[in-house]
């Protein structure tokens, strides 16, 4: 008997076989907005992706955090470049934890039905940005980096300090003064922009001073969705090499016969399923509101990171010189597994984090 996660990633993965093959993601990497929009219009209106963890009272599934890791998992084996993690992950993320109903009720729908993409500015770190209210209403002033999908997002939601603290603000792409310059970064499969604020015209979301509680519930969440996302990268590089192994012949043998190759596919295998295991507990702890989430995200986003990018640094090892060219897909995802090791703070920075919050939990 097969449950609704496999019933859910069996059609994920036939339609991103269907769409998503490797000539396909380099022609939509390569391609001015970094996304396919008919394909985003499919993974909503066919699939109802976009809608997974919106509420149905809002237009979507009202799924959880372990259906959306089966969904990101299957993206990040094919590298899918699309705005799902920018929109769904941290659009629809911060909205929900705003608990704004207003905003709520004027964007969710547009982003459960895929018409709305939206992303999110200055979750990491402090806050480059500042409001400030007046008779025109809220302003911001400031720089936004690398913002995943800044250039091309509907609308954005923007952290920025004010007299009340941290607050989250929303601004919509035609917004006065706001400037989006697209970056040249090492994933070539996913987009970042600096966005730049002068005077911009902005909408509080939720209650002023309460930015810092959104933002760091933001990045449990995102955290543990891209470890999801990394588990599907590592997998998929994982077969690549093995089955490379099996089929390339050195002195009249395969060279997966050889205890050095035999070595390094057996170590991206134990750290996969430890992938799995963290990644899986990770979801597990947002779904059912754990206590223990900032510790369980940060064990799977640190983890994950670093073995993804093992991973993806082994396979280009297996395969030799082949896997050193433009032309082989090994390089793919080794530039996604750098970029996404350092997306939501690097490995080290989340593991002092953890342990100050376990020497807190001591006291």
């Amino acid at each position: 008997m097969t449950s609704v996660a496999d019933d859910l990633r069996a059609s994920v993965r036939g339609f991103l076989t269907d769409t998503a093959a490797e000539p396909e993601v380099r022609r939509i990497a390569d391609s001015p907005s970094g996304f396919d929009a008919a394909l985003w219009g499919r993974l909503s209106g066919e699939l109802g992706l976009t809608g997974l963890v919106v509420p149905e009272e809002f237009g979507g599934s009202g799924a959880g955090f372990a259906e959306l890791g089966v969904v990101l998992e299957e993206m990040g084996r094919v590298l899918l470049p699309s705005p799902f993690l920018s929109t769904v992950v941290l659009g629809a993320g911060a909205l929900l934890l705003s608990g704004d109903a207003s905003a709520q009720a004027a964007h969710l729908p547009g982003i459960a039905s895929g018409e709305l993409r939206v992303t999110v500015g200055g979750v990491v770190g402090t806050p480059r940005c500042e409001a400030v209210t007046g008779s025109r209403g809220w302003l911001i002033d400031g720089t936004a980096e690398g913002v995943i999908d800044g250039a091309t997002a509907d609308l954005l939601l923007v952290f920025a300090s004010c007299e009340g603290g941290t607050s989250l603000f929303a601004v919509p792409a035609d917004a006065a003064g706001l400037s989006r310059t697209p970056l040249r970064t090492l994933d070539l499969t996913r987009r970042q922009a600096r966005v730049g604020l002068h005077a911009t015209p902005a909408t509080l979301i939720g209650s002023a001073g309460d930015g810092d509680r959104i933002a760091a519930a933001l990045l449990d969440r995102a955290r543990a969705a891209q470890a999801a996302e990394q588990l599907g990268g590592a997998q998929r590089v994982l077969e690549m090499a093995v089955e490379y192994a099996r089929t390339r012949y050195q002195f009249g043998r395969a060279i997966g016969s050889f205890q050095a190759i035999k070595h390094r596919c057996a170590d991206m295998l134990i750290d996969v399923e430890r992938m799995r295991v963290a990644a899986a507990a990770a979801l597990a702890a947002v779904d059912a509101g754990a206590p223990d989430l900032p510790v369980a995200a940060r064990v799977a986003s640190s983890f994950c990171g670093d073995a993804y990018f093992a991973a993806a640094a082994a396979n280009i090892q297996v395969h030799g010189g082949i896997g050193f060219t433009w032309e082989h897909p090994a390089h793919l995802y080794y530039r996604r597994a750098k970029s996404a090791q350092l997306l939501f703070g690097s490995p080290a920075e989340q593991r002092e984090e953890l342990m100050t919050i376990l020497e807190a939990g001591r006291d």
